[in-house]
């Protein structure tokens, strides 16, 4: 007897029997839905991992660009700390020419040589100023600034106290930054 014969003694049916392909069939649409489900979770999954390709790349150029960024101020910086004193050498060197002319004539008169030097004073104090150096010299009566004074020494005198007597050396400014406070007396409280 074979295996798909029927066998009335064995109700059991087998493999190729109608009850077993009735079984089969009803496993059917459970499996056609776990693979539907499968495919949409597959698909999903495809999905997530293009989103995640186009997160990663867009996140890599982003610190690329910023790393760019980033090197490309350092590279001003330092060409700005490099080259900072180029302007304020370049003003001072028409003083310096001055200084040599005047070294240069062995017989100048000493009015000769006066009007020399105040000509380079006006050169040397025309490049601060385009630097922005500027001089402190409080007149005297002036209320003493800490912030851009020194007191050198204190006298007593009939103004009000803590006013400026005397500026013993002018101070210098350069952007508002005290490059050297004044040196000053000061009256002292009677």
């Amino acid at each position: 007897m074979s295996n798909n014969e029927f066998n009335p003694s064995n109700p059991a049916p087998g493999p190729g029997s109608a009850s077993s392909q009735s079984a089969d069939q009803s496993d059917l649409p459970s499996s056609a839905a776990d693979l539907a489900s499968q495919v949409n979770a597959e698909i999903k999954l495809a999905e997530l991992e293009a989103r995640h390709a186009e997160v990663s790349d867009a996140y890599l150029r982003a610190k690329a660009e910023s790393e760019n960024t980033r090197r490309r101020a350092e590279d001003e910086m330092a060409k700005a700390r490099k080259y900072a004193v180029e302007s304020f050498a370049d003003s001072l060197l028409p003083v310096k020419d001055s200084l040599e002319a005047a070294i240069a004539i062995p017989a100048a008169t000493p009015e000769q040589l006066l009007e020399g030097v105040h000509a380079t004073l006006r050169q040397l104090v025309s490049a601060l100023e385009r630097n922005k150096v500027v001089e402190i010299n409080p007149a005297a009566g002036a209320k003493f600034d800490p912030h851009q004074h020194q007191a050198i020494s204190v006298v007593p005198a009939a103004q009000e106290p803590n006013t400026v007597v005397a500026v013993l050396q002018k101070g210098y400014l350069i952007a508002d930054r005290v490059l050297r406070p004044a040196l000053v007396t000061v009256t002292g409280s009677a």
